[in-house]
């Protein structure tokens, strides 16, 4: 199967007070990194940037710009894709240590007949639901998992789950409001997104003891 990626490195970076994707771990930039480790598993990628970004990394097959939402981007990535695709990965680009295997696990699981696959953690800590600062719920964590990406998905799959229009957190949830079948692989403690400085430290400290996707 045709096996596309789009990484989404369209974030402004307001919440961290700069645009993450470009700031260096260990030497390499986080957008760099990603794209290295998308280009081992799968024959194209499409990378999605803010708008007035110039692109100076690695080779990609295409560079567009992203909108004001995750949506919006994704849906810029979609129309850079040939309709021949079948299979398409989106994969957030300040996930810099996604492994190799853990692209072919969410790959191959769509190739086995999933509409979508998606790596999950299971949740540690305990989840209360909270309003207005009192509890009001706790959670049953034991059936619980905290996603990340990369996002395999079968394209046309993608493709009508955004026709639809709308936004998510991850697109595995508009798949989901689709009707479409999503499976889950056990994800990686090591692919942390870069919400902040201290994951930097943390991603840096993996680094020096040679652990790399």
């Amino acid at each position: 199967m045709t096996t596309w990626a789009i990484l989404l490195a369209a974030g402004r970076g307001a919440r961290f007070g700069a645009r993450k994707q470009f700031l260096e771990v260990a030497g390499t930039r986080v957008v760099d990194r990603s794209v290295h480790g998308a280009h081992d598993v799968v024959d194209a990628v499409v990378l999605v940037l803010p708008e007035g970004e110039r692109w100076d990394g690695p080779p990609v097959h295409a560079v567009v710009v992203g909108g004001a939402e995750r949506s919006d981007s994704v849906r810029a990535g979609l129309a850079a894709i040939p309709e021949d695709a079948e299979v398409i990965v989106v994969h957030d680009a300040a996930r810099p240590l996604a492994s190799r295997d853990l692209w072919r696990a969410v790959i191959e699981a769509v190739q086995a007949g999933a509409d979508a696959a998606i790596p999950g953690v299971p949740v540690a800590d305990t989840v209360k639901r909270v309003d207005a600062g009192r509890v009001v719920e706790t959670i049953e964590r034991r059936d619980l998992v905290a996603v990340q990406t990369p996002q395999a998905f079968r394209a046309a799959v993608l493709r009508r789950a955004h026709e639809a229009g709308g936004d998510a957190t991850d697109d595995a949830g508009l798949v989901e409001r689709a009707g479409g079948t999503v499976v889950v692989v056990p994800g990686e403690a090591r692919n942390r997104k870069v919400t902040d400085r201290d994951d930097l430290v943390v991603l840096e400290a993996w680094l020096g003891t040679g652990v790399e996707g």
